[in-house]
């Protein structure tokens, strides 16, 4: 196999009287790993869609080792020798390594030759930087084996073009580093060319070779990654410089400080009926912001729910300023807790109502909400949503326009206006950017970074570990359940969180509280 090039010559694509994709022409080099970086909507997936044949092109050319082909379906793109690794896994969890790569092939007869084919894949795992135990469960592999299975995949369709959606998303930053590395490797090796989407810069400077940017469905710019910087790359993706939270010049926390949320030996139950949250304590000074770091399925969700009254605990106490909490709604009033749940469109807004109506869901029972009986003050509603529409930039600024027709980042803002229209006592924030541009992230910590300079006790959970690094006071490291490692934010190691965050953690270091 050698590594394909591939160019675009005047890409486009139109949804009706939109145009997602104008005049885009870009140039892959055989053998690199070529990053693609922009915005939510500014074309990204529009263009690789494209090239992957899950949506055509119509406007434009492709152009494969300088041969032009017409990409019209997925099956042609694999023909073609183009692949894809997304987001998030695509692999069979109750079959083995071995059935999840036969699985992948397609076109299987109706009877498998077991002895010839595990013969043929430890032939093909011995062509490999790297190898997986054919008759491993996947259910039972690591976020960073999957991923490595994810490539394989690939390599063993013989795909020489590959393109990867932010392909270290559940990784830890070890995981994360070896993946890039071996599929680095491989590029330069003339074996593979990666075309990368991805909204981490560090991983744009230190695993790929170039870069091209996207705005608003035009191309932006492009470079060679040792002429750039993240400055440079930031202006391009938004036409102005990244906001960057100053860490540095927040207030320290003060050791005196009262304790808005304390958590003491929460045990809180699986959908399966196992212990998801495992005597976990943890303690959230006002002024603070605690980061909970950890691999996605390690307990966070269920210890989220638990804090919002979406999940009932088995035992264990919360408290609220002193005060016992068992999240109901009035508590949440009367104690000012509010929240920024994961994918807030479907749990903490009502798509098909407006916005207006969604910002009112707090108050929507208030004396200043009601007319005489039960009857709602639309006018007063109306009106309190276009305050908060201003000031929390949501747009459109259209307060009867639903919800669900709003973009992922606006979304959080209209979400994020409700919850901190009065200053809060105690904010729960559970992965708040996850998916949004770089746009909506700096607006969105900017605005949970003035909640903790107000005085807010701020729980921030996030599989971001950049975004932890930056943002948190205190970092805690959830693996199986449990509290396994804490340190402070600004002298923490990622390495050693990375190490924590995979489970490797000695019994010395297993601490529970804050």
């Amino acid at each position: 196999m050698s590594a394909l090039r591939l160019e675009t010559f005047g890409a486009g694509k139109s949804f009706g009287d939109f145009r997602a994709l104008d005049d885009v022409s870009i140039q892959v080099k055989a053998g690199t790993v070529h990053a693609l970086l922009g915005e939510n909507g500014a074309g990204k997936s529009t263009l690789v869609k494209g090239l992957i044949g899950y949506s055509p092109l119509d406007q434009g050319k492709i152009l494969l080792d300088g041969h032009e082909h017409k990409i019209f379906s997925p099956r042609v793109a694999h023909t073609l020798g183009i692949g894809m690794v997304y987001q998030h896994f695509t692999l069979a969890p109750g079959l083995t390594v071995a059935e999840n790569l036969l699985l992948a092939r397609g076109n299987l007869p109706w009877g498998i030759s077991w002895a010839r084919e595990r013969s043929a894949l430890n032939a093909f795992m011995d062509t490999m930087p790297f190898r997986l135990a054919l008759s491993s469960q996947v259910s039972g592999l690591s976020a960073g084996e999957k991923q490595k299975l994810e490539l394989l995949k690939q390599l063993y369709l013989k795909h020489r073009f590959l393109i990867l959606d932010e392909p270290t998303s559940v990784l830890t930053p070890q995981e994360s580093e070896e993946v890039l590395g071996l599929v680095r490797d491989l590029a330069h090796r003339s074996e593979l060319t990666v075309l990368m989407i991805t909204h981490k810069f560090q991983e744009v400077m230190s695993f790929t070779d170039e870069v091209t940017v996207l705005r608003k469905g035009l191309l932006v710019g492009h470079t060679k990654v040792e002429q750039t910087s993240p400055d440079e790359l930031a202006e391009w993706m938004m036409g102005e410089a990244r906001i960057v939270a100053k860490q540095k010049t927040r207030s320290p926390v003060l050791d005196e400080a009262p304790v808005g949320l304390e958590v003491s030996q929460l045990n809180v139950a699986s959908d399966r009926g196992t212990n998801a949250v495992n005597e976990l304590s943890l303690k959230v000074r006002s002024g603070e912001i605690v980061g909970v770091a950890g691999i996605s399925g390690n307990g966070q969700k269920e210890l989220v729910e638990a804090l919002l009254g979406q999940r009932r605990f088995l035992s264990g106490k919360i408290s609220v300023n002193g005060v016992p909490y068992r999240a109901t709604r009035t508590e949440m009033l009367q104690q000012k807790v509010f929240s920024l749940p994961e994918e807030p469109l479907h749990n903490a807004c009502i798509a098909s109502m407006s916005v207006a109506e969604n910002m009112a869901l707090r108050n929507f029972d208030s004396p200043t909400m009601r007319r005489p009986g039960w009857l709602l003050n639309r006018t007063a509603i109306r009106m309190q949503a276009q305050k908060l529409i201003a000031a929390f930039n949501v747009s459109p600024a259209v307060p009867e326009r639903p919800i669900g027709t709003l973009s992922g980042g606006n979304v959080q803002r209209a979400v994020l206006a409700r919850e901190l229209a009065e200053s809060a006592s105690v904010l729960i924030a559970a992965n708040p950017v996850f998916g949004l541009d770089f746009s909506a992230v700096s607006d969105i910590q900017a605005r949970i970074l003035a909640a903790r300079e107000q005085g807010a006790a701020v729980l921030l959970i996030s599989e971001d570990l950049d975004e932890l690094l930056e943002l948190a006071d205190t970092v805690l490291v959830m693996a199986n359940g449990c509290i396994v490692h804490v340190t402070d934010a600004s002298s923490s190691d990622r390495k050693t969180l990375g190490h924590y965050m995979a489970g490797h953690a000695s019994q010395s270091a297993l601490e529970n509280t804050v």
